[in-house]
């Protein structure tokens, strides 16, 4: 390389190189810009290419870096437990990159505080929602002696820490890229998403954590994530810390049938659904099968009718009122507790909420009515709430104990959020998930897929109940 001094500059969610010409030998990242007569770098690429001019003896100016070094007081000491303090330790031996897997209830946080500790840099937190910003807002102001900042939700303010959602990071990164030495992605199995990605493209931060209960992701993305955060340096499953450091669970599982007029309808429409794709010749073993389902269906009215027998056969096989009496019986039996409803379809959530007299949550609740809600459940004022999938993950509410999933994906890791949202550890709690499924219906396939993981498969106390009703 020259031993003319080069200048690293940040540009818009890339680093340029001036004081080389076209001809110079540079760090391997960069490529020749004939645009602006630079070399330019992807701005990930900023920790290797540093450690490459420092290891070449290049004489250089780092005028790329905004982000400062902080001393971050913490205002009290919390004793981590073993498996944090071995998570760190291996993120540590990793470079101080990597991704954690812990489960929901475990104390992912915590691990974040200490790498924040450790690290000692401007430091950004990502995060899926508008909740689970302010959740860490709150989290930092109570644990660190330092400016916060949010970006998000109407506000724009960094500050030695600075929480912002993955929406508003892919939108502003371009410009804030430089100002963070640590970058932690909360419910990173978010990230590899088309644009959210460029939270991490975008950025120089040298240092880097990734934290999820649940990485895996059904288009394979989460092979991304050692290249936008690191390796995976350290894993425990639910079943693995249930008892002593998340609560004993119980996974029961309540077989249901549809009543002979149910039957005879969804009978019909499977019928006229299986025609359709005999005729066509599609199978269903694969993403790829339903995806030509779905193409084939938009070319006739034959196709419309098979797509619409194809969803009113879930629809009767997903909200039988032989799931609403189940429910009847298990918010009896668990009516001193706190129980947490969760249907596939908002339809079937309204419906809960009009027999049962019970808050509904979805999509669709306003802000501050999902908030106050909440707190009211936490408060103990509301002892149940139904919702379809915006509480599967980023929200808090350590004192559920019930868990009843009426209906839901074949995604394991939906399944997984769920159970997590139950595990809380408190003192003599124990949690219980009902899966109720309808029986010799196509949502016993999808019942086995979301239970293949090690949670489900008695770790915990599984059950089986026959109950036929």
């Amino acid at each position: 390389m020259s031993t003319t001094p080069f200048v690293l500059r940040f540009d818009s969610g890339t680093l340029l190189l001036d004081g080389a010409g076209a001809e110079a030998r540079v760090p391997t990242h960069f490529r020749w810009d004939s645009r602006v007569l630079r070399w330019r770098a992807p701005a990930w690429s900023y920790r290797e290419v540093v450690g490459e001019l420092v290891r070449e003896k290049v004489e250089y100016e780092d005028h790329a870096r905004a982000y400062h070094q902080f001393d971050f007081p913490t205002k009290f000491l919390v004793e981590p437990r073993p498996y944090q303090q071995q998570a760190i330790e291996e993120w540590k031996r990793a470079g101080r990159r990597g991704v954690v897997v812990l489960p929901t209830g475990a104390g992912k946080s915590l691990v974040a505080q200490m790498a924040i500790e450790q690290v000692k840099r401007s430091t950004l937190v990502v995060v899926p929602t508008i909740d689970l910003m302010n959740q860490w807002y709150d989290l930092l102001l109570s644990c660190f002696e330092a400016e916060v900042g949010l970006i998000g939700g109407g506000y724009f303010e960094t500050g030695a820490l600075t929480v912002t959602t993955y929406a508003s990071a892919f939108r502003f990164m371009e410009r804030l890229g430089n100002q963070f030495g640590l970058v932690i992605f909360d419910e990173c199995h978010h990230l590899p998403a088309s644009v959210h990605r460029y939270a991490a493209e975008l950025a120089i931060a040298p240092f880097r954590l990734g934290l999820s209960a649940t990485p895996e992701r059904a288009d394979g993305a989460d092979a991304l994530l050692e290249q936008l955060i690191g390796p995976f340096v350290f894993r425990r499953e639910t079943h693995e810390l249930a008892g002593e450091y998340l609560s004993d669970y119980t996974v029961v599982r309540l077989r249901v049938t549809l009543s002979a007029e149910e039957r005879a309808a969804y009978e019909r429409e499977r019928d006229i659904f299986r025609s359709f794709l005999r005729e066509k010749g599609i199978g269903l073993s694969s993403l790829r099968g339903f995806q030509m389902f779905v193409a084939a269906s938009a070319r006739s009215s034959e196709g419309r009718r098979a797509m619409l027998a194809y969803r009113e056969s879930k629809r009767i096989a997903l909200g039988t009122d032989s799931k609403l009496r189940v429910l009847a019986e298990l918010l009896q039996r668990h009516r001193r507790e706190k129980v947490l409803i969760f249907t596939a379809e908002n339809e079937m959530v309204y419906r809960i909420s009009e027999r049962f007299l019970v808050p509904s949550i979805t999509h669709e609740t306003g802000i501050k009515e999902r908030r106050a809600w909440l707190e009211a459940f936490n408060r103990g004022e509301v002892l149940a709430l139904a919702t379809s999938k915006v509480l599967n993950e980023g929200v808090n509410i350590p004192d559920a104990s019930v868990a009843v999933v009426l209906s839901g994906s074949g995604s394991t890791r939906e399944h997984i959020q769920r159970l997590g949202r139950i595990l809380r550890k408190l003192p003599d709690k124990e949690a219980t998930l009902y899966e109720v499924v309808t029986q010799d219906t196509t949502e016993e396939h999808i019942s086995r897929r979301r239970g293949a993981g090690e949670q489900f498969r008695g770790q915990g106390r599984a059950a089986e109940e026959p109950l036929l009703i």
